[in-house]
This record gives C-alpha cells, sequence and structure tokens, in this order.
C-alpha cells in the first residue's frame, strides 16, 4: 500500500493583510495542503481578518504557527523552495511550479515553500535560505500575481503528483456519472417512431427523396451517442406529438 505523500510547509514570510492570509489558506486546502507557517506577520497573529477571508478553511489558520525568521520557520525542512523573481547576486536553479512539484513528490524530506510580502516579495536574504527558485512563466508585459495566487499556483501542482496516493484523493467538482448508450435496438425504436409520425404528415415526399431524408434523419439520431434514458425521453416527446390535439 502506498503511503500519504508529505505536504509541503506553505511559508508565509512577513505577510501584512490579514485577508490575504486567509485567501492563502483557503487556496491551500483546496488542494489538500493545512500546514502554513507566518513568519514575522506584520499584523500580529491570530489576524481577525483571515478568518472571513479563509471561507471555512479554519482547520489551516487554527494550526498555522508563527516564527520570528524564515530559519526557524525551516529548519526542521531538508527542501526550500523560494517563490520569486530570479534575484540578482542569487545563483541557484530555477524551477517551473510544475518541475519544483515533482522534486517535492520524489525527494525525501519536509519541503517547505516560501512566498514573500505583498508589496516587495522575498528579499535577497530570505532566497539566500533556499535550495532553489521557484518561477511561473508568465507575460513579460504584466507579471502580477497576488500571494493566493501564487499559492494557489504551488498548491494545485502538488496535488496533480499527490493526489493519487492521499487518503482522501482530489475530486473533480463538475464530474458526473455518465450513463451507458442505449442500446442499438432502443434507437431504433425511436427512429421508427419517428418516423410513422412523420409519414402521414407528408415529410418524406417527394418518394423519390424518401430514402435519403430517412438515411440523414437516421445519421443525425445516432450521432450524439444517445443513452436510453435521454431515448424514453425522446420517445415521450414523440408519443405526446402522435396524440390527438387538445382543446
Amino acid at each position: 500500500m502506498e503511503s500519504a505523500p508529505i505536504q509541503p510547509v506553505i511559508v508565509l514570510v512577513r505577510p501584512q493583510l490579514g485577508e490575504n492570509i486567509g485567501k492563502a489558506a483557503r487556496a491551500m486546502l483546496n488542494f489538500g495542503l493545512t500546514e502554513m507557517r507566518l513568519v514575522a506577520p506584520r499584523d500580529g497573529w491570530p489576524n481577525p481578518g483571515a478568518g472571513p477571508a479563509a471561507s471555512g478553511a479554519d482547520v489551516v489558520l487554527e494550526r498555522a504557527q508563527v516564527y520570528a525568521s524564515v530559519a526557524d520557520a525551516v529548519a526542521d525542512c531538508e527542501h526550500v523552495h523560494a517563490t520569486t523573481v530570479r534575484k540578482r547576486g542569487v545563483t541557484k536553479p530555477v524551477l517551473t511550479p510544475e518541475e519544483a512539484a515533482r522534486e517535492i513528490a520524489t525527494s525525501q524530506g519536509r519541503h517547505a515553500i516560501l512566498f514573500g510580502p505583498e508589496r516587495s516579495g522575498l528579499e535577497t536574504d530570505d532566497v539566500a535560505v533556499a535550495r532553489n527558485i521557484v518561477t511561473v512563466p508568465i507575460n513579460p508585459e504584466f507579471g502580477s500575481l497576488n500571494l493566493a495566487q501564487a499559492v494557489i499556483l504551488m498548491a494545485y501542482e502538488w496535488s496533480k503528483t499527490a493526489s493519487a496516493s492521499m487518503a482522501q484523493p482530489l475530486a473533480q467538482p463538475t464530474q458526473e456519472d455518465l450513463l451507458p448508450p442505449a442500446p442499438q435496438a432502443e434507437l431504433d425504436g425511436m427512429i421508427a417512431q419517428m418516423e410513422a409520425l412523420l409519414e402521414p404528415k407528408g415529410y418524406f415526399r417527394p418518394q423519390s427523396r424518401a430514402a435519403a431524408t430517412k438515411r440523414t434523419l437516421r445519421n443525425m439520431l445516432t450521432k450524439p451517442g444517445w443513452n436510453h434514458l435521454e431515448v424514453r425521453t425522446m420517445r415521450g416527446v414523440l408519443s405526446a406529438l402522435g396524440k390527438p390535439d387538445r382543446d
């Protein structure tokens, strides 16, 4: 049995607004991440603005731990990733979020992902602690991700590598179970019913075109891959059309 993946730690370095901390928590929990660490939050912690913005991701906020420095926040982590643009004077490998997620999934030990303050991002000294830099390819004429957007990018990429082995795998909210296609006999019955209703209406005239018209009708009705419920519904419509007009 495959063991559950070790979650990366999300580290918000000197976050400024409680609302942004809450939004980051919301982004995390959507993709199964629950461990948030805060480095010297500007307005202290707890912050009354975080809860409403988290939209129910209270478990993340309740477990959030506060540290005085980046070094303290990542002291128990073997791998540290800094989300930032490339810094001058810092020579480190640069990964995309997808590449970083694969490394997190395949490298033993704890991973921490650093996110900088809303206005300025991570400072050079913060990035110096990291093993690599994570940068998302972005519009060169407008590169302006907010904190929650940056967190959700990393959380989503991590979830793609880890979902299969999670204790509670992530689910597609809009996914619906599709009914099986209708058997051919049901389709043939529907088409025959429609032809029987159309025949006395003169739909297949002139007679020389009747075969081609019926073939076109059959092609049209067999293309969508109707399931048995849809066939029954259509036959109900046809039955209604075949009844005498009501007063």
